[in-house]
């Protein structure tokens, strides 16, 4: 059946095959737009838009939708390429801990963070925690997000990791957005085991096992301060692409640590977090096709200092935004509020932050193929808003839901007026 989609105040974000590139420098500030728009859909697929003047009009009115977007603006869907959304429980307590004075680091060399989730996930079964995160994600995508990488990570041995990406497999299948599935065992280091003795378990047994099981695209490290080294990344790094699963980093969050040079060297897809980053770092990365993906969510629940995302933009760098939703250190995944975050907090204007969340987030999980811009045979995934003045009052209006219909594969998934 074929939809169409009329009275829109502006499509965003609109491409042409040539022009669907990353958006780098001073690009990053440039997204196209028209204006009193409509936009046709046939089956999954974007097949036309365009500017009402241009319309040509339906000759056959039969097995045709028209979708009102009733002054709107239409957007692709956010691309949210970093979260943690399969876990049991939550973490409040080690949130009032933060209040009260305690670290990050002082929670987790207590016993708390990764290693409290760890034991949560131990203690649940595979439907309890397959039905907790199909909630989150629902969530997810009634906000917008219409393509999400899930990474392991609350395991922390080979059954509770292979029991984590199982549960990833299963919202694979019955979800209809994109779903990139990652593997970071090495998150944490668990109690009873030394750092060397768990690196060589990852290495020797999980990463085979994932592997065989065909579970993961992607496989990650927590490479900082307290946590992986750059010889144990690199070890953990080149026995995953052995196996078939590409390189992302938990990088430079916690201090210089190594982590995007790294990960420049082995052909990362991305580097996360990247708080701590120089100029040093910039220029590895500006030669690289390893794309910067910054979590300022992450940053502002922790009380941690943002990335440098004007400086690293201003150099000629890409940047994608993502949630980062987990437990501990970012209990959302509103892509709207990481957006306000990016402008209010890293001072990027609301056309980079828009980039950033949606094409750069499509590279980020190799998806731009498909998603993270408007055109033509690109999967219908998209977001139609309430009116509201422009575009830049998204990040303005911090906590809104300024979301109308939200379209995953040309079906509507959730519509605001009906609430379902």
């Amino acid at each position: 059946m074929k939809k169409v989609i009329k009275n829109i105040k502006q499509i965003v974000g609109t491409s042409t095959k040539s022009e669907d590139q990353i958006k780098k420098g001073e690009s990053m500030s440039k997204i196209s737009v028209i204006n009193n728009g409509w936009l046709t859909i046939e089956n999954d697929t974007i097949i036309d838009f365009g500017n009402m003047d241009e319309w040509r009009g339906i000759e056959d009115w039969n097995n045709i939708e028209i979708i009102d977007a009733n002054n709107g603006i239409l957007m692709p869907t956010f691309c949210d390429s970093h979260t943690h959304i399969v876990y049991a429980g939550n973490r409040v307590t080690e949130f009032i801990d933060r209040i009260n004075g305690l670290s990050y680091e002082e929670i987790a060399q207590n016993g708390g963070g990764i290693l409290n989730s760890a034991k949560l996930l131990s203690e649940t079964d595979e439907n309890s925690l397959f039905n907790q995160s199909a909630r989150r994600l629902e969530k997810l995508i009634k906000l917008g997000t219409g393509a999400i990488e899930i990474k392991s990570g609350y395991g922390l041995n080979t059954k509770d990791e292979i029991k984590i990406l199982r549960v990833i497999q299963q919202l694979k299948e019955k979800y209809p957005i994109t779903i990139k599935s990652t593997f970071l065992g090495a998150h944490a280091v668990p109690n009873n085991m030394s750092q060397e003795k768990y690196t060589k378990l990852i290495i020797n047994e999980m990463i085979p096992e994932v592997s065989r099981q065909n579970l993961a695209e992607y496989i990650d490290v927590f490479c900082d301060k307290g946590f992986f080294t750059e010889k144990e990344t690199e070890q953990i790094l080149l026995a995953g692409i052995k196996h078939g699963l590409k390189p992302k980093i938990h990088a430079n969050e916690l201090a210089y640590s190594g982590g995007i040079q790294v990960g420049v060297r082995n052909n990362a897809v991305s580097v996360d977090h990247l708080q701590f980053t120089s100029n040093k770092e910039i220029k590895l990365l500006k030669k690289s096709n390893t794309m910067p993906t910054l979590l300022p969510g992450t940053a502002y629940f922790l009380g941690l200092k943002y990335p440098p995302a004007r400086m690293m933009i201003d150099a000629g760098l890409p940047i994608a935004l993502a949630s980062d939703y987990n437990p501990g250190s970012c209990p959302t995944g509103n892509m709207s509020t990481i957006i306000s975050l990016a402008c209010t907090q890293m001072h990027i204007n609301p056309n980079e932050a828009i980039n950033a969340a949606t094409i750069n987030g499509a590279y980020a999980m190799e998806v731009n193929d498909n998603l993270g811009s408007i055109q033509k045979n690109k999967k219908a995934n998209l977001v139609i808003t309430n009116n509201i003045p422009s575009l830049g009052y998204i990040p303005y209006s911090i906590g809104e839901n300024f979301i109308n219909k939200v379209i995953i594969n040309g079906k509507i998934y959730y519509d605001s007026e009906t609430n379902s």
